[in-house]
C-alpha cells in the first residue's frame, strides 16, 4: 500500500490550510498537524481498511489510486482467500463509481489482476468469471467513450491471454456483443462493438465465430443506414474470411463482398481494395481467377482515386494469391541440368505434390514432332524417321513441351536440325495430314502421366474444335505414301468459333457505356483487336489451306526450310472461365524469343507479355504501375508499391513467364526515385532465387552493378544482402566483383559508420565462396583496414573478420598465405606505434583463441611471443586487455594448462609480473578469473575510450 500512503486526508471544511485552529491562547504556541501524523495513522489500519476509507473518499484523485493500487493490496492479502473475496467486492463497488476517470483508470487494471487471480486459483476460484468479467461486459456499453475503449482494450487483452474460459465466451461476451450491435443500438456503441467482434474472431475460434459472430456479422454487412458500420466490416473482412474458412467464406461472405465492393461510400470500398489478398487467401482458384480477377479490376477503376490508390497497393499481394507450385516454380530445374541431377528428396516432393516438374525436355531432347491434337484430330508435323514413328500418341490425348518456351512454335534448334538432315534426305520426306492417330507404343503409355500432369495443362486456356476443310483431307488422302508426299508445315491458328465472336461482341457492348474511363477503354481496344483478328482468320482460312494444297502441286516449291509454327499465326483465345463485364482475353504464347524483343512489332510486344498463370488484365494492370501518368492520377510512390511486390509476383509467374516482367523491373531500377531503387535493392537477391542463375546472370548483374554505384541509401540494400546474391552466380561472374569490394570503404557521408559495419559482416560471410588466392590479395587489405577504423563498434565486426580470416587461409594447402595474414598482424598491429592498434592485436589474439581458428601449437609459434611482449607496453588499456586474455581465455585452454607444455612457464611468468603492477585495474584482471570471457564484452569495458 506504499501509494495509499500519499494520498490526501480529507480535513474538515472548516480548517484552513496551515491548521491554525490548534492554537493555544495560554502558551502561545502553534500546533501544525505533520504529514507524518497520517502517515502513521495509514500503518495502523489493515489494508481492507486503507482501501474501505479511501475508496469512500469524495476526492477523485484518492478514488483513483485506489483503483491503481487494487494489485498491490491483493498481493498483501493473497494468504487469506476470505480478504481477497473482500478485495474483489470492494472492486465491484468501485465499479459503480460516478466518475468516468475512475472507471477508466479500474478497467486498466483488471487485465493485471485477472492474470493474479489466474496464478492464484488454488486460493481465489472462480475469481475472475464471478466478479471481473461482469465489469469488464457491462463496460462496453458504458455512456462515456473513454471507458468503453478502455472496456475493449481489456477484453482484447484478456482474449489474447486466454483468461477467459469458452463457456464465458459463448454465454456472456457474445451475448453482449450481439445486443450491442441490434438495429436500435447506438450508432457509436454498434460500430466498436462490430469491431471487437471482428478483431476477437481470431482468438475464439472457428466453431464461435462461425455459429455466434459470422450471422450477425453478415447483417452489419449490409447496414443500410450506418456506413461507418459497413466500412469497420469491410476493414476487417478478410480476418473473418481466414478465421471461417474456404466454404463458409464462398457460402456466405463472398456476396456481401461483392456488396460492399460495389458500396457508394467510397471510403468502404478502399476498406475492400485493402483487405483483398487476405480475402482471396480464402477462397478456391476457380472463384479467385473467375470472379475475385473482374471485381479487382472494377476497383482499380474506381472513379475514386483513393480507392484507386489502395487497389494499386494491393495489386502485387493479390496477384501473389495465385501462385501454385506447378505454375510459381518452387522446384526450379535448370535447363542444362538432366533429370538425374534432381535429388531424391526433391523427387518425393514433386511426386507427393503431383506434380512431375523433374520431366525436363531439353531442346537437343524434343522428339522432331509437334503436334496438338484435339478430341478427334491430331495436327501432325513431323520429320520422317524412327524417332517419329515412336513418338505418336493416342487421339484425344496432348503433346506438347514440358518447357514453356516450346509451347507454340518450334525452337531453333529444330530447325537448324532439320535444315542440317535436309543433305541426307530426298525432297519428298515432308508431310502434313489431318488425320487420327491408329494407335501407340509401351514408351508413349509410360509418358502418358508426365504429360498430363503439367503446369501448362493444369492453366493453360483450351483449345477450340478445328473445322476440317474437306479438301484439305481429300489431298491428304491422295498421298500415296509417306515419301511421295512432300510437306508443307501447317498454321496451329485454329479458328474461334462462332460462340466465342458473339461473346467478344456481348462483352464489347456491355463496356461501352463506360469507354470514358481509360481501363475500360483499353479493354475494348483488346476485345476489338481479337475480334477483327478472329474474323479475319475465319475468312482467310479456307483460302490459306487453298494455297498450301496448290503450291504442294509446285514442283519447285518442295522444300520450305523457314516454315515454322509462329506466335503470329496464332489467334487470341479466350477463357470461358472469365465471367463478368471486366473479363479480359487470355492469349496462348511463346516466350522462346523474348531476348530478341528490341525488333517486335508494338502488337507482338503485347503479346509477348501474356501469360496464363494469372488473369492477363491483373498483370496487364500491375505492368502500368511503372507509367508516369499513373503517378500523376492514382499516387506519386505507385512505383514504389510496384517495386515492393515485384518479387512475389514473379514467383508467382515462374521463371518462365520473367520475359512479362524484364521491362517492368527495368523501369523501376532507372526509376529517378531513389526509394524505389532502394527498394528493389532490398530484394534483388530474392529475386536471383526465383530466376535461377542463368537468367540472373542476364537480366539482374547489370542492374546489381548500376545499384553498386549508387546512393548510399540504394548501396546498403545491395551489401546488406551482397553474399546471398554473389552465392547465386558463377564462379567466373563472381569474381569480378573482388575488384569492386573496396569500394565500399567509400561513402557518401563518412561518419556512416553503420555502412562499414555491415561490410564487415559480409566480407565474414564471403570468405567461403573465394578462394584461399583471392581472400588473401582482395579481402585482406580490406579487413585490415577495417580492424583500424575510427569506430570501435566497427573494429570488433572486423575482429571477428580477421580471426576467420587467419583460420581459411591456415587450412589451405600450403599455408603459407595464412603464415604472411599472421606476419601483417604482427607488424602492423602488434608493433603499431599506436596504443590502438597495439590493442587490436590483442582483440585479435582473443577472438583466434575463443574461436579455435588456429591449433594451439601453431598460435603457440606465431603469435604468443608477440603478444606476451605487450606486457611491458607503456599504456595500461593495452595491459588490462592483456591480462584478462590470459587470464580469462589463454589458460581455459588445455594445451597451455598441461605440465609438459614448453610455453607455460612463459605465461605464468608474464601473469606474474602483470599481477605486481602499478595500475589496480591491470593487477584486479591478473589476480582473479571473471566470469566474462567475450571480446565484445571485453572490448565495452576496456575500450569505452577509443571511439
Amino acid at each position: 500500500m506504499a501509494d495509499l500512503s500519499l494520498l490526501q486526508e480529507d480535513l474538515p471544511e472548516d480548517a484552513d490550510a496551515f491548521g491554525v485552529d490548534d492554537y493555544s491562547s495560554e502558551s502561545d504556541v502553534i500546533i501544525i498537524p505533520s504529514a507524518l501524523d497520517f502517515v502513521s495513522q495509514d500503518e495502523m489500519l489493515t489494508p481492507l481498511g486503507r482501501l474501505d476509507k479511501y475508496a469512500a473518499s469524495e476526492n477523485v484523485f484518492n478514488r483513483q489510486m485506489v483503483a491503481r493500487s487494487l494489485l498491490d493490496t491483493l498481493r498483501e492479502v493473497c494468504d487469506d482467500e476470505r480478504d481477497c473475496i473482500a478485495v474483489l467486492e470492494r472492486i465491484n463497488r468501485l465499479a459503480d463509481d460516478s466518475e468516468p476517470t475512475v472507471r477508466a483508470e479500474l478497467m486498466e487494471q483488471v487485465p493485471h489482476i485477472a492474470l493474479f487471480c489466474q496464478e492464484n486459483r488454488p486460493s481465489i476460484p472462480y475469481a475472475f468469471s464471478k466478479y471481473l468479467l461482469p465489469i469488464v461486459v457491462r463496460y462496453l456499453a458504458d455512456q462515456n467513450n473513454q471507458v468503453r475503449k478502455t472496456s475493449q482494450a481489456a477484453l482484447l487483452a484478456l482474449l489474447e491471454q486466454e483468461l477467459i474460459e469458452r463457456f464465458d465466451v459463448e454465454t456472456r461476451v457474445c451475448p453482449v456483443l450481439i445486443e450491442l450491435t441490434a438495429p436500435d443500438s447506438n450508432d457509436d456503441v454498434k460500430t466498436e462493438a462490430v469491431a471487437i467482434m471482428c478483431k476477437m474472431a481470431p482468438m475464439v475460434g472457428k466453431d464461435i465465430t462461425e455459429r455466434l459472430i459470422l450471422p450477425r456479422f453478415c447483417e452489419m454487412c449490409c447496414d443500410c443506414r450506418m456506413f461507418h458500420v459497413r466500412k469497420v466490416c469491410a476493414a476487417n473482412f478478410g480476418d473473418i474470411c481466414s478465421v471461417v474458412g474456404q466454404q463458409a467464406t464462398e457460402e456466405m461472405l463472398l456476396p456481401r463482398f461483392f456488396q460492399l465492393c460495389s458500396d457508394n461510400v467510397w471510403g468502404v470500398r478502399k476498406a475492400c481494395a485493402e483487405c483483398f489478398m487476405a480475402v482471396s487467401c480464402a477462397t478456391c482458384q476457380e472463384i479467385r481467377r473467375t470472379k475475385l480477377s473482374a471485381l479487382f479490376i472494377n476497383l482499380i477503376s474506381d472513379p475514386s482515386r483513393w480507392v484507386r490508390q489502395a487497389a494499386f497497393q494491393s495489386l502485387g499481394p493479390f496477384i501473389s494469391t495465385f501462385a501454385n507450385p506447378s505454375s510459381s516454380g518452387q522446384y526450379f530445374k535448370e535447363e542444362n541440368k538432366s533429370s538425374e541431377d534432381v535429388s531424391v528428396e526433391d523427387k518425393n516432393r514433386i511426386r507427393n505434390q503431383d506434380v512431375l516438374e523433374d520431366v525436363q525436355i531439353r531442346p537437343e531432347d524434343v522428339p522432331s514432332d509437334l503436334r496438338v491434337t484435339n478430341s478427334s484430330i491430331n495436327l501432325e508435323n513431323l520429320l520422317e524417321g524412327p524417332a517419329a514413328e515412336t513418338s505418336r500418341k493416342p487421339p484425344g490425348e496432348i503433346s506438347v513441351p514440358a518447357d514453356s518456351s516450346l509451347l507454340c512454335t518450334l525452337s531453333s534448334e529444330l530447325h537448324q536440325e532439320a535444315a542440317s538432315n535436309e543433305n541426307d534426305r530426298k525432297p519428298g520426306h515432308y508431310k502434313s495430314t489431318f488425320r487420327p492417330e491408329a494407335g501407340t507404343s509401351s514408351q508413349d503409355s509410360a509418358l502418358l502421366d508426365q504429360e498430363l500432369y503439367n503446369s501448362f495443362h493444369f492453366w493453360r486456356t483450351p483449345l477450340p474444335e478445328i473445322d476440317l476443310d474437306t479438301e484439305l483431307e481429300q489431298d491428304s488422302g491422295k498421298s500415296p505414301s509417306p515419301e511421295a508426299a512432300p510437306e508443307v508445315p501447317v498454321s496451329c491458328s485454329p479458328n474461334i468459333t462462332m460462340a466465342t465472336r458473339r461473346e467478344l461482341e456481348e462483352m464489347i457492348e456491355n463496356l461501352e457505356p463506360h469507354i470514358d474511363d481509360p481501363d475500360v477503354k483499353a479493354q475494348v481496344e483488346v476485345l476489338s483487336a481479337a475480334l477483327r483478328a478472329s474474323c479475319l482468320d475465319a475468312h482467310e482460312e479456307t483460302g490459306s489451306v487453298e494455297k498450301r494444297s496448290d503450291l504442294q502441286d509446285e514442283p519447285g516449291i518442295n522444300e520450305l526450310p523457314n516454315c515454322k509454327l509462329t506466335q503470329d499465326d496464332s489467334v487470341p483465345l479466350i477463357c470461358d472461365a472469365v465471367e463478368g463485364v471486366d473479363s479480359t482475353p487470355h492469349y496462348a504464347h511463346d516466350d522462346s524469343d523474348m531476348s530478341t524483343s528490341s525488333g517486335f512489332s508494338p502488337e507482338e510486344e503485347r503479346r509477348a507479355k501474356v501469360q496464363d498463370v494469372v488473369p492477363q488484365a491483373l498483370l496487364d494492370q500491375y505492368l502500368s504501375m511503372t507509367d508516369p501518368s499513373r503517378a500523376q492520377t492514382v499516387d506519386t510512390e505507385i512505383a514504389k508499391h510496384c517495386a515492393y511486390s515485384l518479387p512475389g509476383v514473379a514467383l508467382t509467374l515462374g521463371r518462365q513467364n520473367w520475359h512479362c516482367l524484364r521491362e517492368t523491373y527495368e523501369t523501376l531500377a532507372s526509376d529517378m526515385q531513389w526509394k524505389v531503387r532502394r527498394t528493389l535493392a532490398f530484394s534483388i537477391h530474392e529475386l536471383a532465387v526465383i530466376l535461377g542463375d542463368q537468367l540472373t546472370a542476364a537480366d539482374l548483374v547489370p542492374i546489381f552493378n548500376g545499384f553498386l554505384k549508387d546512393l548510399d541509401e540504394v548501396r546498403i540494400g545491395v551489401l546488406k544482402h551482397l553474399h546471398d546474391f554473389l552465392k547465386l552466380l558463377h564462379i567466373d561472374k563472381r569474381r569480378e566483383y573482388l575488384y569492386q569490394l573496396q569500394e565500399f570503404l567509400v561513402t557518401d557521408n563518412s561518419r556512416n559508420w553503420r555502412f562499414r559495419a555491415e561490410l564487415a559482416e559480409q566480407l565474414t560471410l564471403l570468405l567461403e565462396l573465394y578462394s584461399p588466392r583471392d581472400v588473401y590479395d582482395y579481402l585482406r587489405p580490406i579487413a585490415l583496414s577495417l580492424c583500424a577504423d575510427k569506430v570501435s563498434s566497427v573494429r570488433w565486426i572486423s575482429y571477428k573478420l580477421v580471426s576467420e580470416m587467419v583460420k581459411k587461409l591456415h587450412m589451405a594447402t600450403p599455408p603459407t598465405f595464412g603464415v604472411d595474414l599472421i606476419n601483417e598482424l604482427v607488424e602492423n598491429f602488434g608493433r603499431c606505434p599506436k596504443w590502438s592498434g597495439r590493442q587490436a592485436f590483442v582483440f585479435v589474439c582473443q577472438t583466434v583463441i575463443e574461436d579455435d581458428c588456429l591449433p594451439m601449437e601453431q598460435f603457440a609459434v606465431h603469435l604468443m611471443p608477440h603478444l606476451l611482449t605487450l606486457a611491458n607496453d607503456r599504456v595500461p588499456n593495452v595491459r588490462v586487455l592483456l591480462a584478462k586474455t590470459l587470464r580469462q581465455t589463454l589458460l581455459e585452454k588445455e594445451y597451455f594448462l598441461a605440465s609438459a607444455s614448453c610455453y607455460q612457464e612463459a605465461v605464468e611468468q608474464t601473469i606474474m609480473a602483470l599481477q605486481m603492477d602499478h595500475d589496480s585495474d591491470v593487477k584486479y584482471f591478473a589476480s582473479t578469473h571473471p566470469a566474462t570471457t567475450k571480446v565484445s564484452q571485453d572490448a565495452t569495458s576496456t575500450a569505452s575510450s577509443t571511439y
